[in-house]
């Protein structure tokens, strides 16, 4: 189970079991807003699109709920069983979890951790489960089924009775109730070895096989694997077995390690110089002029060996080509612990406002899948129950620059971190000055070495639009006031021009505790170049507890009405305010030019 569930809630009665939940196996809990409140809570308005939706992103579902209820709320979206989450029924009162789907996906262990914190009974149902103890299409850690298709057929053979012939060994597999017998008629094969399966045979591959490599700066993707795949066949070795990727740590950058690593689906580990260095002993093939290059005397041999540990060996020694190097070694049992660190990650993230409902998939995800989470702190605070468990790193405002470099630095230890931002990161934001900071200078060179990945939020300004009508109907623009980072006759140079090509304009940061003149001279000047009716929108709080949307013309404009947390949309002498029946006033403005039939639409908008 890679993603974090979600514990589903209908009602005020089932918190304390979805309580015990989340505090025993770290969930996210859900909860039917009409029905449940609370501020540590992500909201559901529409039940059956929530479940069905966290059911198709891949994630656990834990429903208080009945198990009937449940089924018919994601029977329409059922599909694949090989790719179905878990799904687990759990009654209010805590004695009974019932796995229903996804048993074998993780499902099965859940009800089993669920039901120790709540004192209740997993009733698992899964036959090899139930028979046997054991799950043969869902290896622990470490193992590896290289023919999942044929799980189903082996399992009823032996629930109908067939002996099983073991060859290779595995704890997981000798510990359980499984029939085992020399001339059984259906057979499990653990190995290492590429391995041809046949009919009536499971195969396992354990994870105790590492790939050390070594390249030069922007080697070709191509040559890495090629030489790679090549020492892995010649060795008869399975690409199953390969639990990671090793190299040093200036390498953690290289496209061909990392394209390595995503094409055999599996992690890349690092290590510096100097724990390579301590491999030296155990090298097949030192050598000098490695050493007088990175510090190191091998990095392929080095980094295989420092990643099976003391008990492993090299089984295949150092191969290269003009640009890359390659070596193999195996642990002495399964590797579920790897050595070394990761590439670490920055997730550059626009939460929006802050509600959950207006902060993409893509960013929960992301936040989820972090260690450490990076912002100011009011930004944290709105990520409620996502930011349970991660390590938090609280900044104050006007510390933006210390801000990113730590969270480059985080991840220069291999952690992967959100860089939390409100509104969207790209706009007015942190975005900037992680690629300022690349281009300036600064950091460490491990921090330069992360990878950078930004995900869109909505902004302050899609935000203020949609509350009050369709006022970015046609050209717009926006303006920042604050004049910390740009000089004051820049920010009046850009009003003018703005002025000048009636463009509508957003303002962000408009006034400030200290700065309260520069959205009054902004007001007189577009009033040389726009009507004073023309509407001006002031939208603060914008999807958070004490949301205000107002409407004022241009002429009226007072900036005592405005805060830091207000942003400000001009129209322009074409925008317009617009009642409906309900009383309610919007503005919008017109697709097309002053003049225009702005009806027609346009091929394909």
């Amino acid at each position: 189970m890679t993603k974090q569930a979600a514990i589903v809630v209908l009602s005020e009665a089932a918190l304390p079991v979805a309580r015990k939940i989340s505090k025993s196996i770290g969930v996210v809990i859900h909860a039917q807003k009409k029905r449940v409140s609370g501020p540590d809570f992500t909201p559901i308005e529409d039940l059956r699109a929530h479940i069905q939706a966290l059911f198709l992103d891949g994630t656990p579902i834990i429903a208080i709920m009945a198990s009937g209820a449940l089924i018919r709320l994601l029977a329409p979206v059922l599909n694949d069983k090989m790719s179905e989450p878990p799904v687990l029924a759990v009654s209010e009162d805590g004695a009974s979890i019932v796995p229903l789907l996804g048993g074998h996906h993780g499902a099965n262990d859940m009800a089993r951790d669920i039901a120790e914190a709540l004192k209740g009974y997993a009733a698992v149902t899964t036959a090899g489960d139930v028979k046997f103890g054991v799950a043969l299409d869902n290896p622990p850690d470490g193992f590896v089924l290289a023919n999942p298709e044929a799980a189903k057929d082996v399992m009823a053979s032996i629930v109908a009775g067939a002996k099983v012939r073991l060859e290779g060994e595995a704890d997981w597999l000798t510990a359980s109730a499984l029939p085992f017998a020399d001339d059984g008629d259906v057979s499990i094969i653990v190995t290492d070895q590429a391995y041809q399966s046949k009919a009536g045979e499971l195969v396992y591959h354990p994870k105790n096989i590492v790939v050390g490599v070594g390249c030069e700066r922007d080697c070709p993707v191509g040559d890495l694997e090629t030489l790679v795949r090549q020492q892995v066949s010649e060795a008869g070795l399975s690409v199953h077995s390969i639990a990671c990727i090793a190299s040093i740590d200036v390498k953690s950058d290289e496209a061909a390690v990392q394209a390595l690593a995503d094409t055999l689906n599996v992690p890349a580990r690092f290590f510096d110089a100097a724990r390579l260095e301590a491999e030296t002993p155990r090298l097949q093939n030192p050598s000098d002029v490695v050493f007088a290059e990175v510090g190191c005397h091998g990095v392929s041999e080095g980094a295989a060996l420092a990643s099976v540990g003391a008990d492993g060996a090299l089984i295949v020694p150092k191969a290269k080509t003009k640009k890359s190097t390659c070596a193999i070694a195996r642990a002495a049992k399964p590797i579920t612990a790897l050595a070394g660190r990761a590439r670490g990650t920055v997730y550059v993230v626009g939460i929006g406002p802050g509600s959950e409902a207006w902060r993409s998939p893509e960013v929960s995800r992301m936040i989820l899948k972090s260690t450490d989470l990076v912002g100011y702190s009011l930004y944290l605070d709105l990520l409620g129950p996502l930011a349970n468990g991660k390590q938090r790193h609280d900044f104050d405002l006007g510390k933006e620059e210390d801000r990113v470099r730590h969270a480059m630095e985080l991840a220069g230890e291999g952690r992967d971190v959100a860089l939390v931002c409100s509104g969207d990161a790209g706009i007015y934001a942190m975005a900037t000055l992680i690629y300022e900071l690349f281009d300036k200078g600064g950091i460490s060179d491990a921090a330069q070495r992360i990878e950078v990945i930004c995900s869109p939020g909505i902004s302050a300004l899609q935000g203020a639009a949609a509350r009050s009508g369709a006022p970015l109907g046609h050209d717009f623009c926006t303006i920042s006031l604050s004049d910390l980072l740009t000089p004051w006759a820049d920010i009046q140079r850009r009003v003018r021009a703005a002025g000048e090509g009636d463009f509508v304009i957003a303002f962000y940061n408009p006034v400030s505790k200290k700065r309260r003149t520069q959205l009054a001279w902004a007001r007189d000047e577009l009033l040389n170049h726009r009507p004073a009716t023309s509407p001006v929108i002031l939208a603060t709080n914008l999807g958070r507890e004490g949301e205000k949307v107002r409407i004022v013309p241009l002429g009226e404009l007072n900036v005592d009405d405005v805060d830091m947390l207000t942003v400000v949309i001009v129209g322009s002498s074409d925008s317009r305010v617009v009642k409906t029946g309900d009383g309610k006033s919007w503005v919008y403005t017109p697709r097309g030019y002053s003049g225009k039939d702005t009806t027609q639409m346009e091929s394909g908008r």
